[in-house]
């Protein structure tokens, strides 16, 4: 959000799913799009079937390097000079659009400045990518006449996430791929209502919709229809409030439906967190690692039992409707409400259809969404009023920052906070597996999935097993600085030599006691894809 919100002036897919498969080129950065996005590659599937042309940006040999024209296998850590590099190569061969960047961007000049010593040979040095791949990539992005970057978690989850996406949106500026049907910038998010939770204010800078909390306008507009004095400061964000408790000045937290103590980086400081607290609640589907945390458990409702909105990655904002009724007695919306309401502020909703009016009321994006115009089909935001469409294609005119043009911003390579080094001399990435959902807390729980998936294996090179004299199926621990864990090994060619890979699901292989404390220093997001590890054979 922090960074897309910067550069175009809006954190959120500038187009929709459905006109991926209408690009000539598609530049898949930092997803492993069928095993992360399964849905979103059938998109991109059909794009292959209708002849488009794929550029892939990511340290592992996915399964889309097969259809790929140009795989380029960076190092981990070094997104920003890769980008850099393929800008300086689009501008020092005339490929850039002039008359997009003259007449709806600022800044060129300082990025033109920036990326002079991005070099081939530069970029080749520190993204280990050859500079034939580099230079073809380039060609393909910046001679498309549709192009789309599509991004993930392997662009976000770095110390310098924000940054990345901004060097994302330079490349895209730089070529005049946006404002267009089948071009543009789409950020897959991570799991299926993170774009809609995101748009409802969780940031603490933030109200719904991105308005900023700092505004004195947008207080008085709260206060106003919430009948209270609205704080002038920002909040922490979740990794200050788990430092501020192992500091012993926050006291008390509710988590509702996520695993903190296993999905979040460098698990062990997390724990101190919990410890440290006087009173933490977890609501929650089902037992995990963070409920064993708590002093109170809330049994939460599935998206089975809901009533309410998904918006998705596209910003279509889609109805949900209960199967069955929640079987712990309350919707979520009411525990919420009726805490709420005992703690001192009285809510009075009787539906979550007057939940969703008070959101149009006080959000310009969704202020002309309402159940009754998406019973039967969502519509994206922004959507300011009632007879509005919906918006299919961001910045088709103008972009939502001051002046209305996009802002080129000149950015520095700087890496990974934690390099490979003789005590542990293998980078470790994190990430998703096909079968599994998230955190694995529901899938499991489904017998099926786990005859297909049923153990953590961390892929390990061939060249790399050969070293270790390890061989396919043999245990080996994995350390850090911060922990340890013992894991089964699958040698293969998907990682590069140097890098070795872990997902996230099994709660008997924590890999978050591995990854590091280094986080995004504007979003605060871990460095999940990038920390240190040593391997030895058990």
């Amino acid at each position: 959000m922090a960074g897309l919100a910067t550069s175009l002036g809006a954190g959120a897919a500038s187009n929709s799913l459905e006109q991926i498969k209408d690009a000539d080129v598609l530049f898949i950065f930092g997803s492993n799009t069928t095993e992360g996005h399964p849905i979103v590659s059938l998109h991109v599937n059909n794009a292959i079937r209708n002849g488009a042309r794929i550029i892939v940006g990511d340290p592992r040999r996915i399964d889309l390097v097969k259809f790929s024209d140009v795989w380029l296998n960076l190092k981990p850590g070094s997104n920003i000079a890769l980008l850099n590099g393929l800008i300086h190569i689009i501008l020092k061969e005339g490929l850039q659009n002039n008359e997009f960047i003259g007449s709806r961007t600022e800044g060129f000049d300082d990025l033109k400045e920036a990326v002079k010593k991005y070099t081939p040979e530069y970029t080749e040095k520190i993204t280990g990518v050859s500079i034939d791949r580099l230079e073809k990539a380039a060609r393909l992005y910046a001679k498309a006449d549709k192009a789309m970057i599509l991004y993930g978690l392997g662009v976000t989850e770095h110390r310098t996430g924000t940054e990345n996406a901004m060097a994302i949106a330079n490349l895209a500026l730089a070529c005049g791929h946006l404002g267009r049907p089948s071009t543009g910038i789409m950020a897959l998010r991570g799991q299926n209502n993170v774009q809609g939770a995101s748009d409802m204010g969780p940031s603490p800078a933030v109200c719904t919709g991105y308005q900023y909390v700092s505004k004195p306008e947008v207080r008085e507009k709260f206060e106003r229809a919430w009948g209270v004095a609205f704080p002038t400061t920002t909040g922490l964000k979740s990794v200050e409030m788990f430092d501020k408790a192992v500091e012993g000045t926050f006291k008390g937290l509710f988590v509702m439906g996520a695993d903190t103590a296993q999905t979040d980086a460098n698990l062990n400081h997390i724990w101190k967190a919990f410890d440290a607290l006087e009173f933490f609640v977890v609501c929650d589907l089902f037992h995990t690692h963070t409920t064993r945390f708590a002093d109170v458990i809330l049994p939460g409702a599935s998206f089975a039992e809901k009533d309410g909105t998904f918006t998705n990655g596209e910003r279509r904002v889609q109805r949900i409707r209960k199967a069955i009724e929640p079987l712990c007695g309350k919707a979520e919306w009411q525990v919420l409400q009726e805490i709420s309401t005992r703690m001192g502020y009285e809510m009075k909703y009787s539906h979550p259809s007057q939940i969703m009016d008070e959101i149009a009321s006080l959000t310009p994006n969704y202020g002309g969404i309402s159940y009754e115009r998406i019973e039967k089909q969502g519509i994206q935001w922004p959507c300011p009023t009632k007879d509005h469409p919906g918006t299919t294609t961001l910045y088709e005119q103008q972009f939502n920052r001051p002046g209305g043009k996009a802002l080129f911003v000149s950015l520095e390579h700087i890496g990974s906070g934690e390099i490979p080094d003789a005590e542990y001399p293998y980078v470790l990435i994190t990430g998703r597996r096909l079968e599994h959902y998230n955190n694995g807390s529901m899938t499991r729980r489904v017998r099926g999935i786990m005859e297909l998936a049923p153990e953590e294996l961390i892929e390990i090179n061939l060249a790399d097993a050969k070293k270790l004299n390890i061989a396919n199926g043999e245990m080996v621990r994995v350390s850090s600085r911060r922990g340890q864990i013992n894991v089964k090994v699958n040698v293969t060619e998907r990682s590069q030599a140097g890098n070795v890979f872990l997902a996230f699901h099994y709660d008997d292989a924590l890999s978050n006691l591995l990854t590091s404390g280094y986080r995004d220093s504007i979003a605060g997001t871990p460095e999940y894809k990038s920390c240190a590890v040593r391997i030895d054979k058990l």
